[in-house]
């Protein structure tokens, strides 16, 4: 099998020959090549490149397409930050006032120079690759991310709790749902093999269970819907302990779901197994960044043994993987994942 067929494998429930590797390494990959975030993000070229040498040193089976977190907020008029070495961040919030929803204008998110520039990246990667390595693309931020990017994240926390702003909340929701499914739209026309989006402020180490279901989950769906129509699967991925809505997750219909290292992987095994695929879910800080070789060989091969009898897992990093990431240790756990026999 190739990195194509292993991942379409796993996404589908069958066996493939070894664990398909999956890595969110954008980061990385840009510095092993020589280049900043500030060419990364602004040179399609430079971007494909940089994942291509990635995988031509590391030979794993798929590639993350990503940036920062932040182009869609960019797109829809947040202030934005681009420090050199880093992925641009917000810088402040478009919404001063929750009652500005009401003047929003709608927004083409394909006139936003940054949105181009991943697209082309995106054709890029798609070209050289085929059919060998599989290519997602990931489409930044949920919408309600997104939202929380608008109105910053402190106040749309208070939004969701004041009373009488329940109507706005929601017409904000519905404003960013049509700018991530123009993003998913446009990311599809590039060929890539699925996609994805981001939803971390939307864990329940942010908000409740409860303020998830009621606030993020219906645009979730949404969103899972709208990649179906498209006939691409889709990841969702949510930062920090999701233990407590991993079934609200599966619920969304997402093909695949990305965890972070503090869910409780036997939990998520458990809950996914027959439903859905798991991709993560190794600490990319303390274990690969920071960790010993052994330590990531020791950490992999835990989470290979609770996947022992699952085809549907796919190895990554329960999040972005830092630039400083060691290269013997993403050769130690891609190693681990090659020999470790799951069947």
């Amino acid at each position: 099998m190739n990195g194509y067929q292993r991942v379409k494998a796993a996404l589908g429930g069958e066996w493939p020959d070894s664990t398909p590797v999956m890595l969110h390494n954008f980061m990385m990959a840009a510095r092993e090549a020589g280049f900043t975030m500030a060419q990364f993000r602004n040179d399609p070229q430079v971007m494909a490149d940089s994942f291509i040498q990635s995988v031509e040193t590391y030979q794993y089976d798929g590639v993350m397409l990503d940036v920062d977190t932040v182009t869609l907020a960019e797109a829809a008029g947040v202030p934005i930050d681009f420090p050199g070495d880093q992925p641009a961040r917000c810088h402040g919030a478009k919404l001063k006032h929750l009652s500005e929803v009401d003047h929003l204008e709608p927004i083409d998110i394909g006139a936003c120079r940054r949105v181009q520039v991943w697209l082309e990246a995106a054709r890029l990667l798609v070209r050289h690759f085929g059919n060998e390595v599989f290519v997602r693309g990931n489409c930044d931020q949920c919408p309600f991310s997104l939202a929380s990017m608008m109105r910053s994240p402190e106040q749309w926390m208070m939004d969701l709790t004041e009373p009488g702003s329940l109507e706005r909340v929601y017409c904000l929701l519905d404003y960013c749902l049509d700018i991530t499914v123009q993003f998913i739209r446009l990311m599809a026309q590039t060929g890539v093999h699925m996609v994805s989006n981001g939803d971390s402020p939307a864990g329940p180490e942010m908000i409740s269970p409860h303020m998830y279901r009621h606030y993020a989950l219906p645009s979730e769906q949404k969103v899972v819907q709208f990649a179906h129509s498209l006939n691409l699967p889709y990841i969702l991925h949510i930062c920090g302990k999701t233990d407590r809505i991993l079934e609200d997750m599966v619920s969304t219909g997402s093909d695949g779901l990305e965890l972070d290292y503090k869910t409780n992987m036997v939990l998520a095994e458990e809950t996914l197994r027959g439903k859905t695929t798991f991709i993560g879910n190794l600490d990319p800080n303390a274990v690969l960044a920071l960790g010993t070789p052994q330590l990531v060989e020791t950490e992999t091969r835990k989470l290979l043994e609770c996947f022992r009898h699952n085809p549907r897992f796919i190895l990554n990093a329960g999040c972005a993987i830092p630039a400083i990431t060691p290269a013997e240790n993403l050769r130690r756990m891609i190693r681990a994942a090659r020999q470790f026999a799951r069947v």
